[in-house]
């Protein structure tokens, strides 16, 4: 006999259980239905990995149903590592879903409070919009395409949201005079209007992607005072450009 190696000893096989800690709890992912192992798997693998480590934010991401926010016949793509064309009732709005992983940064370096009222400009399909409601009182959503702000209201109101206002109209460079506590732009700008900068409270913060393709960086402004601010970048990504008048070719009468 060799040395070191048994022989005629009975193989047993022993089950592997993949039991996983999240938030205190012990999870077993194969009891797991698919869609939620496929959204249990976009957290864990595509998300929390890019620096998202915020738990309120990861919450927000099992509680929302990412899949009644893609357009009908997509919802099998709902949790791939990939923009989503917003294609709604066969209507072509020239728009996409941004990456799961995008949508979660952008959460999370809003830095939101329970209390804060937030802008956003670009509804898109609302699943952004849904994020931010439930970390902040109040989100006003402004979108430019009717058709897709149609579509967001409708998946709000399906996904019973009560706390997002989706508004139609374009908010490139402003929207009323009402001052928040967080402002996200969904998309691209090549800087960032000093209107929306003072649409923010003190101590408010403005996140967005800026620059022009291929070089963008995600920044976050904060309001630090009446007439000054301070600027972080975040990190580097590309996305297409926020919609507005001088850049659009959208028809009001669709």
């Amino acid at each position: 006999m060799a040395k070191g190696r048994l022989t005629n000893v009975p193989q047993t096989k022993i089950p592997v259980v993949s039991i996983v800690i999240f938030y205190g709890n012990a999870m077993n992912i194969h009891s797991l239905s698919s869609v939620e192992r496929a959204r249990f798997n976009m957290v864990e693998q595509q998300i929390r990995p890019w620096y998202v480590e915020d738990e309120k934010v990861l919450q927000t991401l099992f509680d929302v149903p990412r899949e009644h926010f893609v357009p009908a016949g997509m919802e099998s793509m709902a949790f791939s590592d990939t923009e989503l064309p917003l294609v709604v009732d066969s209507v072509e709005t020239n728009e996409n879903m941004l990456r799961p992983v995008i949508e979660a940064r952008f959460t999370q370096e809003l830095q939101l409070e329970p209390t804060d009222a937030v802008l956003e400009i670009g509804t898109g399909s609302g699943y952004q919009a849904a994020l931010l409601s439930r970390l902040a009182q109040q989100v006003t959503s402004v979108e430019i395409n009717r058709t897709l702000s149609a579509f967001a209201i409708q998946n709000l109101q399906e996904s019973n949201i009560t706390n997002v206002k989706v508004e139609t109209g374009d908010a490139h460079a402003g929207w009323g005079t009402t001052e928040y506590d967080a402002i996200l732009l969904t998309g691209s700008v090549p800087a960032v209007p000093d209107a929306l900068k003072y649409q923010l409270c003190i101590g408010g913060r403005l996140v967005a992607a800026v620059g022009q393709h291929p070089v963008m960086t995600v920044l976050r402004i904060t309001r630090t005072s009446a007439a000054s601010f301070e600027t972080t970048p975040l990190f580097d990504t590309v996305i297409k450009p926020l919609r507005g008048t001088r850049m659009s070719n959208f028809n009001f009468n669709l």
